[in-house]
């Protein structure tokens, strides 16, 4: 199981934590990733960990501002989100996946395991 939490209301420039609490597997294993979904668009892969080939990705618009990290101790993954924008404003969902392949891929195509998403909202 995975639980997102940690979204709210901030104003633009403002920053948030989202955490995701892994239960069941250990997440060092895993590729990790968060993804986001905006009303009345595509959901989009925002940033994911490769542990197959170590590779990270991120999506332009949050390359510089968003930064993805994981507590193996903890069992949780974050993403750290800086000088958020109006167009940040989603739902966030934290995933994984035990498959091997790179970052880009997992954030293209999505991974198996996804956890109940955490409301973003960026609003001056």
């Amino acid at each position: 199981q995975l639980q997102a939490s940690g979204g709210g209301s901030v104003q633009p420039g403002k920053s948030l934590r989202l955490s995701c609490a892994a239960s069941g597997f250990p997440l060092d294993y895993y590729a990790i990733g968060w993804f986001r979904q905006a009303p009345g668009r595509e959901r989009e892969g925002v940033s994911c960990v490769s542990r197959s080939d170590g590779s990270t990705y991120y999506l332009d618009s949050v390359k510089g501002r968003f930064a993805i990290s994981s507590d193996n101790a903890k069992n949780t993954l974050y993403l750290q989100m800086n000088s958020l924008k109006l167009e940040d404003t989603a739902v966030y969902y934290c995933a994984a996946d035990s498959a091997q392949g790179s970052a880009r891929h997992f954030c293209r195509y999505g991974m198996d395991y996804e956890g109940k998403g955490t409301q973003v909202t960026v609003s001056s």
